[in-house]
């Protein structure tokens, strides 16, 4: 596993908030598991597009290392987990969905498909033309 060679120098609680729930996945992996959970791998990788099995459990153990996704391995054969938001996860979805609202605002150019996936965050709710 890749590790960093200079510790992440975070100064500013915004750095931490972008550390912890920035970057392409992290974001989309919250969302889809605030609108649908509990959900078993299988059923997250398929809500997801374009990501590889490693880049999301990647980003899965990020998230639960920062205590925002909790993971519950049940004693069954076959053997099944599941992944939902911890409290402190969903507290971070009223963020997200107001970045959302700003991006939908002022990003007129997102696709029939894009917008379809992120109906949940109505970010056409209180759009500035």
């Amino acid at each position: 596993m890749y590790q960093a060679k200079l510790e992440k120098d975070i100064r500013c609680p915004l750095e931490y908030g972008l550390d912890v729930f920035g970057g392409r996945w992290k974001s989309r992996i919250i969302c889809v598991l605030a609108h649908r959970t509990p959900l078993r791998y299988s059923q997250l990788r398929g809500e997801m597009v374009n990501i590889t099995d490693a880049v999301l459990a990647q980003n899965l153990k990020e998230l639960m290392q920062d205590g925002l996704v909790s993971r519950t391995q049940f004693d069954e054969i076959p053997p099944r987990v599941e992944y939902r938001l911890t409290d402190k996860g969903l507290s971070v979805v009223p963020i997200l969905q107001t970045i959302c609202r700003w991006a939908g605002a002022y990003h007129k150019n997102v696709s029939a498909f894009s917008s379809a996936r992120c109906k949940a965050c109505d970010y056409t709710a209180g759009a500035a033309d």
